[in-house]
């Protein structure tokens, strides 16, 4: 059999803010905020279901544009929910935007799309 890699240690995620943007996860998914004092341009989330999630510091960071293709998402993050709504009103007092409500656009959908506060997209996905 070959040898595979063992585990998934982080997804990583560039922005302007570290700091900012892994509070923001912190808070959104019950984690908490693991800072490197040496290293204060890499901050990651912990302490939640899941893969962690790294915030780490680019220069002249530009956040994708949603749904346009001049700056790709290259990734986003869906989230499972219980209640759409509910957990709309908690992303957005946490400085989420609200880039699409997918399921008040298609009956067959169960997701709604936000930006981060670094602009990157995420959905939240009723199961």
């Amino acid at each position: 059999m070959p040898e595979v890699i063992r585990k998934l240690q982080a997804v990583a995620l560039d922005c302007a803010d570290p700091v900012r943007l892994a509070e923001f996860y912190a808070a959104l998914l019950g984690g908490r905020v693991v800072a490197d004092p040496d290293d204060p341009d890499w901050i990651e989330v912990h302490g939640f279901e899941g893969t962690p999630l790294a915030c780490q510091r680019v220069d002249g960071y530009q956040p994708p544009e949603w749904p346009g293709q001049r700056r790709p998402q290259q990734l986003h993050l869906d989230f499972d929910v219980d209640d759409l709504d509910l957990e709309e009103g908690r992303a957005l007092a946490l400085g989420a935007t609200v880039l699409e409500r997918t399921d008040r656009l298609r009956p067959d959908a169960n997701w709604r799309v936000y930006a981060d506060p670094a602009g990157h997209p995420f959905c939240l996905c009723r199961h």
